[in-house]
Parts: C-alpha cells; sequence; structure tokens
C-alpha cells in the first residue's frame, strides 16, 4: 500500500473517533498467541497518535486503556456498536 494512503486512513480514523467522543463501543483486541480480550466502554479521549477508552471491570471498577489508531487500521482492534454488533468503522472492512 502506498505510504501516503495509510496516513490518510489513520487521519480519518482519528477524525472518526472523534465524532465518536463520549459513545459506548465495544473492543475486540488480538493481544497474539491465540488471546482476544473484549471490554466494553466509553470513547474518553483521542490524541496524536491513540485514543483512550474508559472501560468496566468487574466490582463495579473502572480502567482506562490505550490503543493507537494503527491497531484499528491493521485489524489488530475492532471497533463494534454494542448494541447493533456492527463496525464502528464499516468503511475500513
Amino acid at each position: 500500500m502506498n505510504p501516503v494512503s495509510q496516513t490518510d486512513k489513520v487521519g480519518r480514523i482519528r477524525t472518526d473517533l472523534e465524532s465518536l467522543m463520549g459513545e459506548r463501543m465495544r473492543l475486540k483486541a488480538n493481544m497474539g498467541r491465540s488471546k482476544i480480550v473484549e471490554r466494553e466502554g466509553t470513547l474518553e479521549a483521542t490524541h496524536p497518535s491513540l485514543f483512550i477508552v474508559k472501560v468496566e471491570e468487574k466490582r463495579e471498577r473502572t480502567a482506562r486503556v490505550s490503543y493507537s489508531y494503527v491497531d484499528v487500521l491493521t485489524g489488530t482492534v475492532e471497533l463494534i456498536h454494542p448494541e447493533s454488533e456492527e463496525s464502528l468503522l464499516p468503511w475500513l472492512n
């Protein structure tokens, strides 16, 4: 792939996520070695190279997890609408 188009896609992912600020989402992250972690939370912040999601954990605790936009581009992290089960970035598929 052309490096310019990769940069454009990362920029579009960031822009799309900025418009989803405060929205609930389900994250499906491939952690390697056949380990896939699924969490549900709220998009809390976007930064130049990563975004932060506030997730609920056991016993009413919360945590913040961060992922890079490149993780989304490469498919390592999937962002899914919790009710409809559809991708939040359908143009990426």
